[in-house]
């Protein structure tokens, strides 16, 4: 549920700006328009990242150290890429470190599937992440594409 509801998050802004895009004579570029939904989505998780902290911390091998301290500093990254998209010389750079982070913190999501830890449908076990990976990388994708990547 929780992811789904990110999915929203990421493409609803999109789709209601396109709509806005073809019924008046305003224009916004459709990378602008994915960069609306990846503000708000990294806006939201990011918040999640300082009230949830423990909870996030858990999802952390314990090998690990400093896990709380982690979690702030990957919130305050995410605060610090949804307001960096916007930035007109430093957009595209956001994006590289947003993603850099997204496929960093993947295994963190693999290994909370795998320990069943009881966060954001992680305790669902190895199943969940037959959702959890393809929407990673859908995220990068949606990534590379809001911030305007061009490295293929």
């Amino acid at each position: 549920m929780q992811l789904l509801f990110l999915l929203l998050l990421l493409v609803v802004p999109f789709l209601v700006l396109t709509l806005v895009n073809r019924s008046t004579r305003f224009r916004i570029s459709s990378s602008t328009r994915a960069r609306v939904g990846l503000s708000l989505f990294f806006l939201f998780t990011s918040v999640g990242h300082f009230i949830r902290t423990e909870d996030m911390a858990a999802m952390l091998p314990p090998a690990i150290p400093s896990c709380v301290e982690l979690i702030y500093l990957t919130g305050a990254l995410e605060l610090l890429g949804a307001l960096g998209v916007w930035i007109p010389g430093l957009m595209r750079l956001t994006g590289v470190c947003l993603i850099l982070m997204l496929v960093g913190i993947l295994p963190a999501n693999i290994f909370s599937a795998i320990n069943h830890v009881e966060f954001g449908g992680h305790a669902a076990g190895p199943v969940y992440l037959l959702i959890r990976v393809p929407f990673q990388l859908f995220l990068i994708c949606w990534t590379y594409f809001a911030t305007e990547q061009h490295w293929f």
